[in-house]
C-alpha cells in the first residue's frame, strides 16, 4: 500500500477530502518541511466482548430437540417434492 503524503498547508485547505481518502482505507501521511509528522487513518469499530452463559435462562430446548424429523417434513427439507404442496 502506497501512503499519500501532504504538507500541513495541503492538508488544511484539502481536510474534507483527506478524511474521506482515510476512510476508504488510504493512508494519510502529513508532513512538515518535508518530513513525516502524522499519520491520517480511520478508526475501526472494537469488536464486542462475547460473554458466554449471558442469555442464560433466555433460551430453552424441548425434550425432543433431536430427535429425528417426521418424514414428511424431512422429505422438505431434503427438497422432495410433496403431493400435499403442489
Amino acid at each position: 500500500m502506497h501512503a499519500h503524503v501532504v504538507n500541513i498547508h495541503e492538508a488544511k485547505t484539502h481536510f474534507s477530502k483527506l478524511i474521506q481518502a482515510a476512510m476508504a482505507g488510504e493512508e494519510i501521511i502529513i508532513a512538515k518541511a518535508g518530513h513525516p509528522v502524522v499519520k491520517l487513518s480511520s478508526i475501526k469499530p472494537a469488536k464486542k466482548k462475547i460473554i458466554f452463559g449471558g442469555m442464560k435462562g433466555e433460551a430453552w430446548l424441548s425434550d425432543d430437540f433431536n430427535d429425528p424429523l417426521p418424514g414428511d417434513l424431512l422429505d422438505l427439507f431434503e427438497g422432495k417434492e410433496d403431493e400435499h404442496f403442489t
